[in-house]
């Protein structure tokens, strides 16, 4: 793997990052205009661009390599949610940011950025991998991850009841809430990261052939996904003052320990179990991405504050120049 192409990557996404940063600044993207693209991305864009991957007429791998795949991902979340609960105690953060540590611990840009960063360092053959990865991903984030921003906005709106709210009153409002989150998690499982995900897979295993009408249109879709995506981080970058994005310590240290130590003592755990070195490497570098913006495009539905998650992102991508070829050394 070339650390030349890893650097080469990660500039173009800073070069989309700061183009949609400077949209922004000359008030050619608005804030509801970044809302209506976010929703593209997901919605439209990223499962185009996963879909998109079955149509590579490159070698396939065998069934038991996916389920051997299958397995290392599910092995790589597994400590991600450990990593989630450990890593706000070991770096002592407030309690009321916890969940938002937990969150960008284990969801990271899998999407966005792993699925052309895999494309380019490891080739289409990894994609397949990815699949599984955003598969786990998209189950995960609407169970897991919408359980954890519940949770949080619960105790937020009990912090934010009136002290004269009667124990009744107070407790009624949680189970409220509780309720109204639960009817919409259950409603956002099924979505369109996951629905893709699932056709990519079957469409793999299948191999069925798909009309050139429809794989050249996802195709054309499906590129669009980076650009549009780093114009939004653009858009939160500019929002916030760059003071306020480096003056925190505590990200730095997360950085370290979930973008570099993590993903490279995962590359070991992985070689107890398989000697794919592509399933080790797709995994590991799934691993190694920047933290996601879909925890925070998710809390701002559930009007959650969301600004550690929001340094954490920016702040998480701008390193990841650093950090990705350090991890590349080790896959």
């Amino acid at each position: 793997m070339s650390i030349g192409i890893v650097l080469q990557q990660m500039a173009i996404i800073f070069i989309l990052i700061m183009t949609g940063a400077l949209l922004y600044r000359r008030s050619m993207i608005s804030d509801e205009t970044s809302k209506q693209i976010s929703a593209l991305i997901i919605n439209l864009c990223n499962p185009a661009l996963l879909i998109c991957s079955v149509f590579d007429a490159g070698p396939k791998a065998s069934n038991s390599d996916l389920l051997t795949g299958a397995f290392i991902v599910l092995l790589a979340y597994v400590v991600l949610i450990l990593c989630g609960h450990l890593i706000p105690h070991i770096l002592r953060v407030p309690d009321e940011d916890h969940f938002a540590y937990r969150l960008i611990t284990v969801y990271g840009n899998v999407g966005f950025i792993g699925i052309p960063l895999a494309m380019a360092l490891l080739g289409s053959g990894s994609l397949i991998y990815v699949s599984l990865n955003n598969l786990v991903y998209n189950i995960l984030i609407y169970t897991h991850g919408l359980s954890t921003i519940k949770a949080a906005a619960i105790d937020s709106v009990n912090h934010d009841l009136s002290d004269d709210a009667s124990p009744l009153e107070r407790e009624k409002e949680i189970a409220e809430s509780f309720a109204r989150g639960l009817f919409r998690a259950t409603k956002k499982f099924v979505n369109a990261g996951t629905v893709s995900a699932i056709i990519t897979i079957v469409l793999y295993i299948s191999n069925v052939s798909v009309p050139v009408l429809l794989s050249d249109t996802l195709t054309h879709v499906g590129r669009s996904t980076t650009f549009l995506s780093m114009l939004i981080l653009g858009v939160s970058v500019a929002q916030m003052p760059l003071a306020d994005i480096f003056s925190h310590k505590k990200l730095y240290a997360f950085a370290a320990l979930r973008m570099v130590i993590i993903p490279v003592l995962c590359v070991f755990l992985f070689r107890l179990f398989t000697d794919n070195v592509l399933i080790i490497s797709t995994t590991a570098l799934m691993l190694a991405v920047p933290a996601g913006n879909i925890p925070l495009i998710l809390c701002k539905q559930n009007n959650l504050e969301s600004a550690v998650i929001s340094r954490g992102i920016i702040l998480s991508t701008l390193l990841s120049f650093l950090t990705i070829p350090i991890v590349t050394l080790f896959i």
